[in-house]
């Protein structure tokens, strides 16, 4: 039986958690422990808490860059980043320093500032998202949906064509993207209820 599901083991997130959120669904999950074992897998998440320097490290001494270009951006498999895992994507994160990503969508991730003082960051807790392309993720959803954040970076894309949701908590925020096969989102879909099963459904349902 061909394994729908590969969660990519970085040392950087909640893995148990997110495939259990693919699993309730009738998913087959793996934990990916070695970048050799994406050919196995028909698609692709890359959860993530914590800082964008250590992800990128991370990811890197375990060899997973090379990997993840070659079955992601080349082979065109589907690809689902959450929280980290679509900051990542972006060309460079300013977490503790300049760091680079993926540079898989061109943009910066930024500490979130916002515009009153008294918002208090990280942002942690549920919160609306407006949705502004009603595809991949979001198709068959409604416009305006309810998430689990935590976080105190936000993805600035130098693209509004890649953005699928936004969000605001102080500040106006990218909540979400897509291009072409890789979908991220800044929310844990994981931690959502039945809206963030909602994503993982239709992410199990785009074609490998």
């Amino acid at each position: 039986m061909a394994i729908d599901i590969g969660i990519i083991d970085y040392g950087m997130g909640n893995l148990r958690s997110v495939a259990n959120g693919f699993e309730s669904l009738g998913g087959k999950t793996l934990i990916l422990t070695s970048p050799a074992q994406l050919s196995e897998v028909e698609r692709v998440v890359l959860p993530g808490v914590g800082a964008f320097g250590d992800g990128m490290k991370n990811l890197s001494e375990r060899g997973w860059v090379e990997k993840l270009e070659e079955q992601v951006v080349q082979g065109g498999k589907p690809f689902l980043g959450l929280c980290l895992g679509m900051q990542l994507l972006a060309t460079t994160g300013t977490e503790y320093g300049h760091h680079q990503g993926l540079n898989w969508i061109p943009g910066k991730v930024d500490r979130i500032v916002p515009r009153d003082p008294s918002i208090r960051i990280p942002h942690i807790g549920w919160n609306d998202v407006d949705v502004v392309r009603p595809e991949g993720l979001f198709a068959g959803q409604p416009k305006l949906m309810t998430f689990y954040f935590v976080h105190s970076y936000a993805f600035q894309t130098d693209s509004s064509d890649v953005v699928t949701s936004y969000c605001d908590h102080g500040m106006k925020f990218v909540a979400s993207v897509q291009y072409g096969n890789i979908h991220a989102t800044q929310f844990h879909p994981e931690k959502s209820q039945k809206h963030g099963l909602a994503l993982l459904k239709n992410f199990l349902a785009i074609k490998a």
